[in-house]
């Protein structure tokens, strides 16, 4: 285990908001599942899968939501008509193949013989049907940002399809590629939208029965306890070789560890940094790490005060080590951020300004302000061990200049209310990018016209930062891209309106009973090649 720093120490000691994890210890009723000598286990077909996880799902209606426990869930559920490999090139999805008609305009060859659940057929009518949806304010999704340049969808014949932006966006096929733009029946989109008329919240019929082409179908979902899928025997690939896949809500670490050791489940996440080595020096299973496009955060309130002036945000982001927090919290787990954008993403800058610790720099600046004396405020975190390690860490470095924070945890679904509603003060939150692109890594959470549930939950506005933004989309050349994105950043880190901690390391417990598990950049699960073995 990697040499932890006194900060840990200091955790130890600080009982405000303190969270236990440990990792699955031996039990004298637990299986060996170490396989006898002179004999290999060998992969099987069937299986029930099941996956502790610790929060629940809050839609699975891909126009929804954008949060992680759903997006896991929906992209077994649902497709998209382009798909995006680890190494961030696009690839087929329920598009065949697309070609760039005009500057504006993008043609795509759908994919034939596809059905949905409900046997309805896959086809341009039903890529329109989506889109649309996403683009109806009546609905109100917090996705809208992806497909908001799109202008017409028109149905050329049944397998093809043409999108037409109101400017060249350069980003489209990516943003395709994000499981917000997961195809769902347009029966059951209908449905919805009658419902609608009839008083109903949009995505009410959906979340009930969520009908898409995945190579999983719905079967339950019991709020707050566990959602189930079953294969999907008529899928139109490969098939995935296991019949049935739970998500477990499991909230404690030590629960999800134990269930891990006695073969209650196959894969949890996340594994604390802390319990690593233990699971790797276990007879029961593995820890599956990678790197990640996500960047983990401390977003200020830009708002409301003192957290509207930016000398504040400057000041408290100067008192914050970030490499102390990657290697105290974190065990060394993640890379440090420097901005918004990780490594090996379009747009990413690594000769960005960084914020260094100067606590005498960050006192002048609060004296400027005219907080010399401090002040009192909140720090808001989920159920997650590192976020409220990090909060406590926060509350004692903010005491060195008579800041008094105090700490409050939230249950998963209220915290994503009520920091989109910009109840908070300060927060601790992540962003994942799946599509690949700085455009997903900065308009939703920098444009002003993104506060709240789209992903602006700092609620920063900056007129400049919003023209760049604005043409960065419209720029179709990549190097100019770049550069407009560069000199976006540089004013967003300038501004502060989030301490940028680090771009983390995924770690999930796998099962030495599974093998053929993976996940993306972004953290989506991949299911469908994952085996029992005996």
């Amino acid at each position: 285990m990697k040499q932890r720093s006194f900060l840990m120490l200091l955790l130890v000691g600080l009982m405000s908001v303190i969270l236990a994890a440990c990792s699955g210890g031996s039990d004298e009723g637990s299986k060996d599942k170490e396989t006898p000598e002179g004999t290999e286990k060998q992969p099987v077909e069937g299986g029930d899968l099941v996956i502790a996880v610790l929060s629940d799902a809050q839609s699975l209606d891909p126009a929804g939501s954008n949060d992680s426990p759903s997006s896991v869930v929906q992209a077994n559920i649902y497709e998209t008509l382009v798909t995006r490999n680890d190494e961030n090139e696009l690839e087929p999805g329920l598009a065949e193949s697309w070609e760039a008609i005009d500057e504006l305009t993008w043609e795509f060859k759908l994919r034939e013989g596809v059905k949905f659940h409900d046997g309805t057929d896959f086809n341009a009518e039903a890529v329109k049907a989506n889109l649309e949806r996403i683009l109806n304010p009546d609905v109100a999704s917090p996705r809208l940002f992806l497909y908001e340049m799109v202008t017409d969808v028109t149905v050329v014949d049944d397998y093809t399809v043409q999108i037409k932006t109101e400017y060249p966006f350069a980003p489209l096929l990516a943003h395709l590629s994000h499981n917000g733009g997961g195809i769902v029946s347009p029966a059951v989109i209908e449905e919805d939208l009658a419902a609608m008329a009839d008083g109903k919240l949009a995505g009410t019929i959906i979340n009930q029965k969520p009908v898409g082409t995945g190579f999983f179908k719905f079967e339950s979902w019991n709020p707050d306890d566990k959602i189930k899928l079953v294969r999907n025997d008529e899928y139109w690939g490969d098939k995935p070789h296991v019949d049935t896949v739970t998500f477990q809500v499991s909230p404690e670490s030590a629960t999800r560890n134990a269930d891990l050791e006695r073969g209650f489940v196959q894969i949890t996440d996340p594994v604390q940094p802390v319990e690593v080595n233990s699971i790797n020096e276990s007879n029961f299973g593995k820890v599956f790490q990678k790197p990640s496009s996500s960047l983990s955060y401390i977003g200020f309130n830009t708002q409301k005060a003192p957290f509207d002036d930016a000398r504040v945000r400057q000041a408290i982001s100067m008192l914050v080590d970030r490499q102390e927090i990657i290697d105290g919290i974190y065990e060394g787990f993640g890379v440090e951020a420097r901005g918004p954008i990780a490594p090996g993403i379009f747009g990413h800058n690594d000769d960005l300004p960084l914020i260094e610790k100067d606590v005498e720099k960050a006192k002048q600046l609060l004296a400027d302000a005219g907080y010399a004396d401090g002040f009192k405020t909140t720090i808001w975190t989920n159920d997650s061990d590192q976020r409220t390690d990090t909060a406590i860490m926060l509350q004692h470095v903010l005491k060195e200049v008579n800041i008094d924070v105090e700490i409050e945890q939230l249950e998963w679904g209220a915290y994503l209310a009520k920091t989109s509603a910009g109840e908070h003060d300060m927060f601790i939150l992540g962003w994942s990018n799946p599509p690949g692109d700085a455009d997903y890594g900065l308009y939703p959470l920098f444009h002003s016209s993104q506060f709240g549930e789209a992903g602006n939950r700092t609620f920063y506005k900056n007129d400049k930062v919003d023209a760049l933004l604005d043409e960065g989309r419209r720029e179709a050349d990549q190097e100019k891209r770049n550069d407009i994105y560069k000199e976006a950043q540089e004013l967003i880190v300038e501004d502060a309106p989030m301490i940028f901690i680090h771009h983390q390391e995924y770690l999930l417990g796998v099962s030495n009973d599974i093998t053929g598990f993976d996940i993306d950049t972004s953290g989506i699960y991949k299911l469908q090649n994952v085996q029992f073995v005996e």
